[in-house]
């Protein structure tokens, strides 16, 4: 059975961020579900490139995922605005699920209560709302938590969800196939 990952789009949403994480899971066999946290399919991130949601998130909201991903980028003021990803965040914790997060997105992280005692990264323009972060980290798993700082980052964090849900072989294999 394969695995799957929602990830959530909002206006805003930085491309690499988003973009790479969901391409490596997806060459790994992942179903990766691009969710829009608005009724509209059509999500335009920080760089003006319009992408296509597979789904409004009101329509899988209730449905299985092994993991959720809340890429960075100004959108993450607009994930933090809705509510509904911090929910799923702690749902997934309380399920027992991994959470992933890169850039700004570690703050909805907090929002969920799921920071307390962990080691995690993020992006440095949100170091003063998370002093705790470890800046010097590109990557950061503790438990059910995968952190990452931003763009630069982007790809160790992809590689990072391909192992948490595949494997090492399955990482190895996916990094070789990109030359990374």
């Amino acid at each position: 059975m394969s695995k799957r990952v929602l990830c959530l789009l909002a206006e805003g949403f930085e491309e690499i961020e988003t973009l790479t994480p969901v391409d490596l899971l997806r060459r790994a066999g992942a179903e990766v579900v691009l969710a829009s946290l608005k009724p509209e399919r059509l999500v335009t991130g920080r760089c003006k490139v319009t992408v296509q949601a597979d789904v409004p998130l009101s329509d899988v909201m209730h449905e299985s995922f092994d993991l959720l991903f809340a890429p960075g980028g100004p959108g993450v003021a607009v994930l933090r605005a809705d509510g509904r990803p911090a929910r799923l965040a702690a749902d997934y914790a309380r399920a027992g699920k991994p959470v992933a997060a890169i850039c700004a997105a570690p703050t909805v992280l907090a929002d969920a209560g799921l920071l307390t005692n962990k080691r995690f990264t993020a992006h440095f323009s949100v170091f003063d709302e998370l002093p705790n972060a470890l800046a010097a980290e590109r990557v950061v798993e503790d438990g059910l938590l995968i952190t990452s700082r931003g763009a630069g980052t982007a790809l160790d964090f992809g590689l990072a969800l391909v192992q948490r849900l595949f494997g090492e072989k399955a990482r190895k294999e996916v990094a070789e196939s990109i030359m990374a």
